[in-house]
């Protein structure tokens, strides 16, 4: 099984590499006129105007998007570390990851509590996880020594009461 496996990430790391070198090439696509006027947002818009230049392909006017940009048919859709990604609602969601292939995004809406106990499973499995939120140790330890001092209040509580 081993074998199988091997080449696969070896595969992978190599797709990885180009796609790599490719997005070091790729030009950031800007719209047509956008460093002219300020009321026209960088973000692409594809020319369409009759007389446009960029739509021309006019040497000196900026590169427009084209599919010889794609990245490799293996790697898309990947998160650039080389795992797929896999959101996880549930704690029972983590057994089903694979974490050789995939790495885990925590939904946004899974709150504190439950969020410690998928980065513990998580941790356990050894899988990536893409979001961590590192949950300060020091409000756990200070929890801990509120509810200690509670039960002591308490215990000592039932005690008095005891003895009168």
């Amino acid at each position: 099984m081993k074998k199988e496996e091997e080449p696969d990430t070896s595969a992978r790391k190599r797709a990885l590499a180009i796609r790599k070198r490719i997005k070091s090439k790729k030009p950031d696509f800007k719209r047509q006129e956008s460093w002219r006027y300020k009321r026209v947002e960088k973000s692409w818009r594809k020319p369409r105007g009759i007389d446009s230049k960029m739509r021309k392909k006019v040497k000196g006017w900026p590169r427009s998007v084209n599919v010889g940009y794609r990245s490799p048919k293996k790697l898309r859709g990947l998160h650039p570390s080389g795992y797929m990604e896999v959101l996880i609602r549930t704690v029972d969601d983590v057994n089903e990851v694979d974490p050789k292939t995939q790495a885990i995004r925590i939904a946004h809406t899974v709150g504190a509590k439950k969020r410690v106990e998928i980065s513990g499973r998580a941790i356990e499995r050894e899988i990536h996880i893409l979001n961590p939120k590192q949950v300060r140790e020091e409000l756990v330890v200070e929890r801990e020594e509120i509810e200690g001092r509670e039960k002591l209040n308490t215990l000592k509580g039932a005690k008095k009461k005891g003895e009168s």
